[in-house]
């Protein structure tokens, strides 16, 4: 009996003993994070890569000529999902079967679940999105399919310039591009950012009727009135407007409840020790924080990265002659710029497959093994035209698993539904209202 409370108190020393050292290797471990993440940052703060919550709207950066208001962003939610409003469709079986979230879905990280992200023209749901198909009555040239893959709104916030070539909006990277402003892209003499500046150009592109008769049918006016009281009526209900609200809304989708969120706000449990080790490596050794350095983990920057486009790769209308394929310099008509695209914000990725602008990565491990790598996939792109950021980084093992840790699941918001609403104004099924989605998603109108 005289030996037990010995070897009690032994067992409790060497279990202290083990904690402590645990808790140091921890706490060295977070600091050297936060280090990373201050050399990383635009402030020499690791403070700077924390999100704002989609309610705070004073620190959500945004569009001086689209100030946020709770009234813009609650009628652009609704707008966002309505299929009510999707009546300029080619054929009659697409009128009110698809929104703007038919391609931007909540549960695949505001990414279409296929390759290419079908409005108009498609039919089905699947799960998570990836039973959207073409609706046969459509001939191919007819559905409204993009030959390049549809970019996450997760973030949008913090992008000035939009589209994989950044050619919306006349602020940022783009001042100075004056001369480039032709056809749709004049709408960047309106002065406004990248995201409310596309949004008006989508809502044609993509088939969507904002008319006073429209808004009137589903009972949108009142919330126009409400969004815009200080614009004339006569000047109120357009697709301008319809933008500026839609943008609002996009602007609130943030992905602040993310475990590296968590973690950078004082929740030193929030991710693992091999997520840590994971985010230490992404800032550091990887080299991945060189282009992925806004608070968004993306940037305004772009890279050649030698990937495949959409051509060449089985997909609708994709066409080599599209200069969507030169990136950066289909919109400049630079040759330098020929090959290169916006990088990209990374939170929620692993939410649906098909990675790039050409969906050529079909999971995030196959992306992480062509950055390790470093060699171009794309015959167009020779090496040597490869962006000099983008070289091959060796990385053991776990190393490797670790980083993908990090990208598949601290930067993972679990809760991005709540950025939808309960039901829409029409009340359709959302986001796509065909038949074949109705089945899919349980939804009856």
């Amino acid at each position: 009996m005289c030996f037990r409370p010995l070897f009690t108190v032994l067992v409790l020393i060497l279990f202290v003993s083990c904690t402590k050292d645990q808790t140091s290797d921890t706490l060295e471990l977070d600091i050297r994070l936060r280090n990373y993440l201050a050399d990383a940052s635009e402030t020499g703060d690791a403070n700077y890569y924390i999100l704002p919550s989609p309610d705070d709207l004073a620190n959500i950066p945004q569009d001086p000529k689209n100030p946020l208001t709770t009234e813009k962003v609650a009628l652009g939610k609704l707008l966002f999902f309505e299929t009510g409003l999707a009546m300029d469709a080619v054929k009659a079986s697409g009128m009110g079967t698809y929104s703007c979230s038919s391609c931007h879905l909540p549960s695949a990280g505001f990414r279409p679940g296929t390759a290419q992200g079908i409005a108009d023209g498609g039919v089905g749901f699947g799960f998570n999105g990836d039973g959207r198909v073409r609706n046969t009555e459509y001939r191919e040239d007819e559905i409204d399919v993009q030959s390049a893959r549809p970019l996450s709104l997760i973030n949008v916030a913090y992008v000035t310039n939009t589209s994989w070539n950044g050619s919306f909006g006349s602020t940022g990277v783009n001042v100075g591009t004056e001369d480039a402003w032709q056809g749709k892209l004049e709408l960047n003499n309106l002065g406004m950012h990248g995201l409310e500046t596309q949004n008006i150009d989508g809502l044609d592109v993509h088939r969507i009727r904002i008319t006073k008769n429209s808004l009137d049918q589903f009972g949108y006016t009142e919330l126009f009135d409400a969004a815009f009281p200080d614009v004339e009526e006569d000047n109120r209900y357009n697709k301008l407007h319809a933008s500026l609200a839609l943008s609002a809304y996009l602007r609130t989708v943030l992905a602040d409840e993310a475990p590296f969120q968590k973690w950078l706000k004082g929740d030193e449990r929030a991710m693992s020790v091999s997520e840590k080790e994971g985010a230490a490596l992404f800032f550091g050794k990887a080299r991945c924080s060189n282009c992925h350095f806004r608070p968004n983990l993306g940037s305004l920057e772009f890279h050649a990265l030698g990937v495949k486009d959409m051509y060449q790769s089985p997909s609708f209308d994709a066409a080599e002659s599209d200069t969507r394929n030169l990136g950066r310099g289909g919109f400049t008509l630079n040759e330098e710029d020929n090959y290169k695209f916006k990088v990209p914000q990374l939170y929620n990725m692993s939410d649906a497959p098909f990675f790039f602008h050409g969906s050529s990565k079909r999971t995030l491990e196959e992306v992480i093994d062509y950055k390790i790598e470093a060699v171009s996939e794309n015959p167009n792109v020779p090496n040597d035209r490869l962006s000099p950021v983008f070289g091959p980084i060796n990385l053991t093992d776990m190393e490797r698993s670790n980083l993908l840790l990090f990208l598949k699941t601290s930067l993972r918001d679990p809760n991005l539904e709540r950025h939808m609403p309960t039901e829409i104004l029409s009340g359709q099924c959302f986001p796509n209202n065909d038949p074949q989605s109705i089945m899919d998603l349980g939804c009856a109108n």
